[in-house]
């Protein structure tokens, strides 16, 4: 793409055929001048001032410098044709008529009038006279041909004459050459210095923006030193301009009218005009690159988003991951802690990453509202972690509030399961001995009611409460976990319910009188051995059996008859006997038989085994009564 950056004028003008430089020698002999006067109709003056050795000019020399003066005056000025001044009062005619004939075959402008001072000497006065008569025709130009300075003047005003001529102008011309070369040397270095910036211009015009954010900044640092460069030599050239003009003004100051001559006046109105275009040139490149700086360091800022971009997209990611993997949600209290220990770990963890989103995200909108050229780009990447972190935040949040309820639901577990194992060894820690009184049977009977009220206390139910709340949430086996906990909450609570009417039936009776009663025929005071009953193997032998074994090794086994008993089976594995009322006026026996691999495993753990084989040495101490509790 084509970018302008200076002034068609600038980059259209062609540099002149020749430069006073090029020529400095031929015009420092000084056998023509441009002196500035104008004749009377404005044409430029062209002096040839007396020089001996114009004969021996060569002829390039002399094409030269008669082309180099002739291209100095206006277009609209050498359009009128110029008027050439031959002083030749001191040389002979042959020589007259030699320069003559070289101006006329080889002056390159157009030529209005030639006025020639004649020899003064009388003789080669009359000799040129009668010899221009003679080749007046041959030299196809105006010649005037005159005798004085006074004749001169009548052709051309005083005052565009210099004083060799008789006139008023100043004119100095190691001070015109002078001018000449700095006026030619500002307009190249305008025109070489416009050049550059519109090179430099091209160039950032075709340059394509990085994908990094080294490159980048790298690219940004070579085109901002590339610019400082080129504006110094912008400072430069209208520094030069500057002081070449104020030198040109000077030169009005110093002489008589304060006037420049037209030729002064024409140089600086060319440097004017060359200052008016580089500062033209200045501002056109100032403008193109004020849109280009924005750019690279608009791609500055776009790759820096980008890369950071990527590196919270990462992290988040990552989060997102590690909430993933914590897709359990516990077996039991200890885990479901353990879980929320870790998800408030990661949540920590996450939080200067999301804080880090949210400031980046808000950046990208910063980057929007300035106009950034990449606002296509930049909006999607800020509602992309806008989402991630609202995502990961959500799931967080669910994450927590799931395996608060499995928190809940496990700690209600596990309460009703110590309440059932608590009810349990209660049932099976209640001595017989004691029940045989009825200040014995009712404190057994507080105990139970109290056992009973702190299933209240403790809300038990609310665990059927959390399971239809929270089941939408939960997995099967903590919903399994849960009916089970529930299930033997029942059987606990009817196995108290049982116990409760049983010692509410013998505090009754306890409080009627005892009324003697003879024995029957039958009733022999010889008894038949009681046999011991067979051994039974794994969980199924009985308690009382293996306590008496342990504790009374040396009374004989009693068995109760199978016709009157019930058994009852508690979860956790302990099996309670009911042994009903006998019909007449008999009583009711338990006899807790056998406990499960499990339930035993359990009591041990919880140091209560002791308990249970303390209450199976009483059963087995007061078997032999045949007055026992259910």
């Amino acid at each position: 793409m084509h970018v302008s950056l200076v002034p068609d004028e600038i980059m259209q003008q062609e540099i002149r055929p020749l430069l006073a430089v090029d020529i400095i020698e031929q015009l420092h002999r000084q056998f023509a001048l441009l002196s500035g006067g104008r004749g009377k109709d404005g044409a430029p003056i062209i002096i040839f001032p007396e020089y001996s050795s114009f004969s021996e000019v060569p002829e390039e020399d002399f094409l030269n410098v008669v082309t180099y003066l002739t291209s100095i005056p206006s277009l609209d000025a050498a359009s009128i044709g110029f008027v050439i001044v031959m002083d030749r009062r001191k040389d002979k005619w042959s020589s007259v008529k030699a320069s003559l004939s070289r101006i006329a075959g080889a002056f390159p402008g157009n030529l209005q009038l030639v006025l020639v001072l004649r020899p003064s000497r009388f003789f080669q006065r009359a000799i040129s006279d009668i010899g221009f008569k003679m080749h007046k025709d041959d030299f196809k130009m105006k010649i005037v041909m005159l005798n004085s300075l006074s004749d001169l003047h009548s052709h051309v005003d005083k005052g565009q004459l210099t004083r060799e001529l008789g006139g008023s102008l100043e004119y100095c011309h190691s001070q015109w050459i002078h001018h000449r070369t700095a006026v030619e040397n500002f307009a190249m270095t305008v025109k070489t210095t416009a050049q550059m910036l519109q090179r430099f211009g091209a160039a950032l015009a075709e340059t394509e923006l990085p994908n990094d954010v080294l490159c980048t900044k790298d690219l940004l640092t070579a085109h901002t030193d590339k610019h400082t460069n080129l504006k110094d030599e912008l400072k430069l050239a209208l520094k030069q301009g500057t002081t070449l003009l104020g030198c040109i003004k000077e030169q009005a100051a110093k002489s008589e009218n304060h006037q420049l001559n037209p030729d002064e006046v024409e140089n600086q109105t060319t440097v004017e005009r060359l200052l008016a275009q580089l500062d033209e040139t200045e501002n056109a490149f100032e403008q193109f690159w004020c849109k280009h700086h924005l750019k690279l360091e608009q791609c500055l800022q776009l790759r820096h988003f980008e890369q950071d971009f990527r590196e919270v997209k990462v992290s988040l990611d990552s989060l997102m991951d590690s909430l993933t993997g914590l897709s359990d949600i516990g077996d039991c209290v200890a885990r479901v802690e353990y879980l929320l220990k870790e998800l408030k770990t990661l949540e920590e963890k996450a939080l200067p990453t999301l804080e880090k989103a949210q400031l980046h995200a808000l950046h990208g909108d910063q980057l929007i509202q300035s106009d950034h050229y990449a606002v296509d780009s930049i909006r999607p990447k800020c509602v992309e972690l806008r989402r991630v972190s609202d995502d990961f935040s959500n799931a967080s949040n669910k994450k927590t509030d799931v395996l608060s309820k499995s928190l809940q639901i496990h700690m209600g577990i596990d309460k009703v399961n110590q309440w059932c194992e608590s009810g349990i060894y209660l049932l099976a820690s209640q001595a017989v001995d004691r029940c045989q009184s009825q200040e014995g049977a009712e404190s057994a009977l507080t105990d139970i009611e109290r056992f009973l009220e702190s299933a209240e206390n403790t809300e038990l139910t609310e665990l059927r409460n959390l399971h239809n709340q929270y089941e939408a949430v939960l997995s099967e086996d903590i919903k399994a976990n849960v009916l089970k906990a529930l299930k033997r909450l029942e059987d606990v609570q009817e196995m108290f319910q049982k116990r409760h009417v049983s010692l509410k039936r013998l505090s009754a009776k306890q409080t009627r009188p005892v009324q003697p009663v003879a024995p029957r025929p039958e009733s022999s005071p010889k008894r038949p051995p009681l046999k011991t009953p067979p051994r039974t193997t794994g969980v199924q032998q009985p308690l009382a059996h293996r306590a008496s074994d342990n504790t009374n090794s040396g009374k004989p086994p009693v068995e109760a008859d199978p016709k009157k008993k019930n058994i009852r089976k508690a979860k956790g594995g302990i099996k309670i006997e009911v042994m009903h009322e006998e019909s007449q006026g008999g009583s009711t026996h338990v006899v807790v038989t056998s406990e499960t691999a499990e339930s035993l495993s359990n009591r041990r753990r919880y140091g209560q085994e002791s308990v249970l084989r303390s209450h199976a040495d009483a059963l087995s101490s007061h078997h032999t009564d045949k007055t026992g509790l259910f």
